[in-house]
């Protein structure tokens, strides 16, 4: 199969493009910046240069790579892109972000109208964003929630509107856990080691993670198999903030994280991350595993923490 993967240079787009390969796929990976063409042809890849959100760049790129599947994996939330992750000013930190889950996704979901590509799958987001009501974990017919008034919203307008676009076409939409695994794991660790994560409040919120590995053998899957609809892309235990962060913390080496009420936490680390840690809703898997036989190489994170920070 021609697969066509956009934003092959991400954490997650350099995990993909190998397990896309070694199943015999003919991959053509697109970057933003020439520098990284050696990256993508190492990876095994044809690799070009495309701007997501210049239409006309978009379809010339994907027209070329007579792709039988395109996969939507553009983001811009590296530092190099954005900056550090900032969630209190996260319209600002997820700006390019979202311009691309928007504009971008429309442009390839145009390119693959005019070349006759039927198969496409993107990437959404279905970590601690679940629905704020009823119980801690969701499934795909549970909405992310639209933090309204709250600087996230504009992100989960984006990402409603991937999931509304490309489901209404016929394609897959993969709302992925929060990463970790090579390439996602700094800029977690760091404030951890630092001591510069706390525990807000109780720490209840819940949180469901992904090791990039298992999130690409996902992604292959819903390639192969020509999915439709949505699929939560989690492993198999949410878990609340109070149960996950300290766990990382000593997989890093590091010192128990500090605990602080939410009225403090609310004006230093801003309102989405105080939800993040007291509210926050996460996800099951069980359709993923069920429609797409997917099997999670790291099951839990405790597990995956363990492995990846040893």
């Amino acid at each position: 199969m021609r697969v066509f993967v956009a934003g092959g240079t991400g954490a997650l787009g350099q995990r993909l493009v190998p397990q896309l390969v070694a199943r015999g796929h003919q991959v053509t990976a697109t970057t933003t910046r020439p520098s990284k063409l050696g990256l993508l042809e190492r990876l095994g890849a044809e690799a070009v240069v495309m701007d997501g959100l210049d239409a006309v760049s978009v379809g010339a790129a994907v027209a070329n790579a007579r792709a039988d599947t395109i996969v939507h994996q553009m983001t811009a939330i590296s530092v190099a892109h954005a900056g550090k992750p900032d969630m209190k000013h996260m319209d600002q930190w997820f700006a390019g972000t979202n311009r691309l889950r928007t504009e971008g996704t429309d442009n390839l979901l145009a390119a693959a109208d005019a070349t006759g590509v039927a198969n496409f799958v993107a990437q959404s987001y279905g970590a601690w964003n679940g629905i704020r009501e009823g119980g801690w974990v969701k499934t795909e017919q549970d909405p992310v929630d639209p933090m309204t008034g709250a600087p996230a919203e504009p992100g989960m307008k984006a990402i409603s509107h991937v999931e509304d676009v490309v489901v209404k076409a016929g394609g897959a939409v993969l709302r992925y856990g929060w990463f970790y695994g090579p390439g996602a794991n700094d800029d977690l660790v760091e404030p951890v080691r630092k001591r510069q994560f706390p525990v807000v409040g109780g720490g209840d919120g819940y949180c469901s993670w992904v090791h990039l590995d298992d999130a690409a053998a996902a992604t292959v899957l819903a390639v192969e198999q020509g999915a439709q609809g949505t699929f939560n892309i989690v492993d198999d235990q949410p878990a609340p903030a109070n149960q996950w962060l300290p766990y990382l913390a000593a997989c890093a080496g590091a010192k128990k994280p500090m605990r602080i009420p939410s009225w403090l936490a609310r004006p230093i680390a801003g309102e989405v991350a105080v939800s993040m840690m007291t509210e926050g809703r996460g996800f099951s898997n069980l359709k993923a595993k069920r429609e797409l036989g997917w099997v999670l190489r790291y099951p839990s994170w405790q597990q995956g923490f363990k492995e990846v920070l040893a």
